[in-house]
């Protein structure tokens, strides 16, 4: 039975490339989607890849995978610091949540160094680029079949 994982990227990741590629690299979103389709492929994961600027879609997602989805990895962006209703919804998923963050968020901006999402995960990896993405899959994938991750 294939195990299901959403895969939810918040505000600004579209500009993957574009923004700041001083923390947040030359990778696209759509090289983060390709990497996150191909590991996952390996993993024996089906997973489907969505981003949004908006915070009330991303509840949604969040919502609508009660059920659908057996876990999600999720790079809220700047809602990670500042959305306690993301963090909400992210509690109601049944199933484990995994954070990543491209940039190294504790060594930037005194603000980023807290975040809600990180309330709702069982674990968080930032600071490798899209590299946090393949490990996430892998963490979440160990989880999925009782391993310790």
């Amino acid at each position: 039975m294939t195990r299901g994982v959403l895969v939810l990227n918040g505000p600004n990741l579209n500009m993957l490339g574009i923004r700041q590629p001083e923390f947040y690299g030359r990778e696209t979103l759509a090289d983060v989607d390709a990497l996150c389709r191909e590991v996952a492929k390996g993993l024996g994961l089906a997973v489907e890849c969505r981003q949004s600027n908006l915070e009330g879609e991303l509840i949604g997602w969040v919502q609508e995978a009660r059920g659908a989805f057996d876990g999600i990895v999720i790079n809220a962006g700047g809602y990670s610091h500042t959305s306690v209703a993301l963090l909400d919804s992210l509690l109601v998923f049944e199933g484990p949540v995994v954070e990543v963050h491209m940039s190294n968020i504790l060594a930037r901006d005194a603000f980023r160094h807290r975040s809600y999402v990180s309330l709702a995960a069982v674990g968080t990896i930032c600071g490798f680029g899209g590299v946090g993405y393949r490990l996430g899959l892998e963490a979440l994938a160990e989880i999925l079949d009782g391993n310790d991750a």
